[in-house]
């Protein structure tokens, strides 16, 4: 079986992306799924740091650990390195599409959440500025899209 390499996207790296890293992490361990991430951000200002505290402990309380995780930007070479790179809003897509270094690569990128049509939110929100509700709103919204990614894949439940 083929290992599919997903990388989660998001603007700081250490709220959104780490968490859906996480929750893909978990889910293929789970299953047995072969795949491989890594999240990055569109800018590199956390560069080296772990996930915001407050997403560790919100994913804590769901079981899973991502305090190993480190910031990191985005590359252009993430185009040829990853199948599918996930943007969790509109401005990261945007930032991943003027990064792409062929037009050809630049479809690898789409939002997570298309991956969950009927929800009423196209964009994963920043919870950074927010309190633990905003951060469970975010796993609550990851959660599904990283089912529907794993279905999506062809590795069913």
């Amino acid at each position: 079986m083929t290992t599919t390499k997903i990388l989660l996207v998001c603007m700081g790296n250490i709220c959104r992306s780490p968490m859906a890293e996480g929750l893909i992490r978990h889910k293929a361990r789970l299953r047995g799924l072969p795949l491989e991430t890594d999240s990055a951000g569109t800018i590199d200002h956390h560069a080296g740091e772990a996930p915001d505290a407050r997403a560790q402990r919100c994913m804590r309380v769901h079981g899973i650990e991502i305090g190993d995780l480190r910031a990191r930007q985005v590359r252009p070479s993430d185009f040829h390195a990853f199948d599918l790179l996930l943007a969790m809003d509109a401005d990261n897509l945007a930032g991943l599409h003027r990064l792409a270094p062929a037009a050809a690569l630049a479809p690898k990128a789409r939002l997570i959440m298309d991956l969950v049509p009927g929800h009423p939110l196209r964009e994963v929100p920043d919870p950074w500025f927010g309190g633990p509700e905003g951060f469970e709103e975010v796993f609550a919204m990851l959660d599904a899209a990283t089912d529907r990614l794993l279905d999506e894949l062809g590795h069913g439940r």
